[in-house]
């Protein structure tokens, strides 16, 4: 049973979500505001949470943030705004993934799936080497799902994590955006591409000295992303 922590104010969409979410025999626990987020995650984690963006007093934009600071719990996005800078935004702050309400419970169920996959070890390439690999001053461990950087442990998102792992394991091979979102997303709804490149905007945030200069994930012009010296 997936233990659920939705985050939501408005009282019947607070209400439709909990009862699908139910009936497809998932434990979720859903409270007002991003205040009382924070505080039922600290008492009880879940395997993942749901939050809306319009929020009273703390917006979900600062919850999120804050989640991340300490926790790579997955977070999807459940709001009514949809527009690319919204979108963007939700993601940049540490997102795994961005639902536009309304959405149905076949949908929500499906995306959180996916998510939660990503937090099962990839299956690298035979020829990538064995588990734990160095490269410069980033030492990956496919068994343990962890990442460091000169002996300290980075806290990833799942969506970072996967994506980090996948490229990490065809090294010096190009992926477009849309065979990311397809490899690590698990779906290719139309414009999703965001989640590739704000993905990979905070990755280099997390793994880079200069994030302008990135020497772990190289843009291809045109194309996508790769993983090694250009």
């Amino acid at each position: 049973m997936t233990h659920i922590l939705l985050i939501e104010d408005d009282p019947a969409v607070r209400r439709g979500v909990t009862l699908g979410l139910r009936r497809r025999g998932h434990e979720t626990e859903a409270v007002g505001t991003g205040e009382d987020g924070l505080e039922a995650l600290a008492a009880c984690p879940p395997d993942i949470v749901l939050l809306d963006l319009m929020l009273p007093g703390m917006s979900g934009l600062e919850v999120c943030r804050r989640i991340r600071e300490t926790s790579q719990v997955p977070i999807v996005i459940l709001s009514a705004r949809g527009d690319d800078v919204d979108v963007v935004v939700g993601l940049e702050a540490g997102a795994d993934d961005y639902i536009v309400k309304p959405a149905s419970d076949e949908v929500i169920e499906a995306r959180m799936r996916a998510v939660m996959r990503r937090l099962a070890p990839s299956q690298p390439d035979p020829a990538a080497g064995s588990e734990r690999t160095t490269y410069a001053d980033l030492e990956i461990d496919r068994a343990a799902l962890r990442v460091r950087k000169r002996g300290e442990d980075l806290t990833l998102a799942p969506s970072e994590l996967k994506l980090l792992l996948f490229l990490s394991a065809w090294p010096d091979q190009t992926f477009s955006r849309q065979q990311l979102l397809e490899q690590v997303w698990e779906h290719s709804y139309y414009g999703d591409a965001r989640l590739v490149d704000a993905c990979v905007m905070r990755l280099r945030a997390k793994t880079e000295d200069d994030p302008r200069r990135p020497r772990y994930i190289q843009t291809v012009r045109g194309f996508g992303y790769r993983f090694g010296p250009l």
